[in-house]
C-alpha cells in the first residue's frame, strides 16, 4: 500500500509570489501534482478552462459548497474561490505529492479538516516591493490593486497559523527553501512510522 502522499498548502498577499513559485516547484520538484481551484472570476490573458483553474458561474459554485464538493471554498475581492475535494483525497491516498495555491481564509478551513498538512505562508521582502509586483503585473483595475494593497495587512497576520514562512525576494532561492520544507516533511518520523518495522521485519531473510 502507497504511503500517503503530502498536501502542501501556499499562501501570501497578492502579489508576494505563491503562484510563480508553485509553478517553479511542479517544473523541479519530482512527482508534486497540482491541485486546480474552481473560481467564479474571469479568466485573465492566457489562463485556460481546466489548466489554470475551473471555471464556473456564481450557481455552479453554489452548488458545489450545497453538495459538499469543496475542501475548502472563500470569497475573495467579491470573487469565489474553492477547491473540489474528491481528486485531492484519491491523489493522496495513492501516494501523491499535491500542492494548492490558496489564499489564508481557505489554508485555515483546510487546517481544521486535515492538520497533516504542511502549511507554508510566502510574504513579501516588503510592502513596498509588493505594491511594486502588482503594478508591475498589468492585470488588475487601479480600484482592485487598491484592494489589494488595503488587505495585505490584514492577510501577513494570518502567517502565525503557517508551519512554516518564506520570504520571496527571489523566487529561485525561495523555491529551493520550500523545496526543502517538502523534503524534511517527508523525513518526518510520524510520516514513516513503519520504517523501523519493515528493517526489523527483514533480520532473517
Amino acid at each position: 500500500m502507497a504511503k500517503e502522499g503530502i498536501l502542501l498548502v501556499l499562501s501570501g498577499p497578492s502579489g508576494a509570489g505563491k503562484g510563480t513559485i508553485c509553478q517553479e516547484l511542479l517544473r523541479t520538484y519530482p512527482g508534486l501534482n497540482y491541485s486546480i481551484s474552481a473560481t467564479t472570476r474571469k479568466a485573465r490573458v492566457g489562463e485556460q478552462h481546466g489548466v489554470n483553474y475551473w471555471f464556473v458561474s456564481h450557481e455552479e459554485f453554489q452548488k458545489m459548497i450545497k453538495d459538499d464538493e469543496l475542501l475548502e471554498w472563500a470569497e475573495v475581492y467579491g470573487n469565489f474561490y474553492g477547491t473540489p475535494c474528491r481528486q485531492v483525497k484519491e491523489m493522496l491516498k495513492n501516494g501523491k505529492d499535491i500542492v494548492l495555491e490558496i489564499d489564508a481564509q481557505g489554508a485555515t478551513q483546510i487546517k481544521k479538516k486535515f492538520p497533516q498538512g504542511v502549511f507554508v505562508y510566502i510574504a513579501p521582502p516588503s510592502l513596498d516591493e509588493l505594491a511594486n509586483r502588482i503594478h508591475k503585473r498589468g492585470t488588475d483595475t487601479l480600484e482592485v490593486i487598491k484592494n489589494r494593497l488595503s488587505c495585505a495587512n490584514s492577510e501577513l497576520s494570518y502567517v502565525h497559523n503557517y508551519n512554516y514562512v518564506v520570504v520571496n525576494d527571489e523566487v529561485q532561492e525561495a523555491t529551493k527553501k520550500v523545496a526543502a520544507i517538502i523534503t524534511a516533511e517527508k523525513c518526518q518520523v510520524t510520516r514513516n512510522c513503519n520504517i523501523v518495522k519493515d528493517i526489523l521485519s527483514n533480520v532473517n531473510k
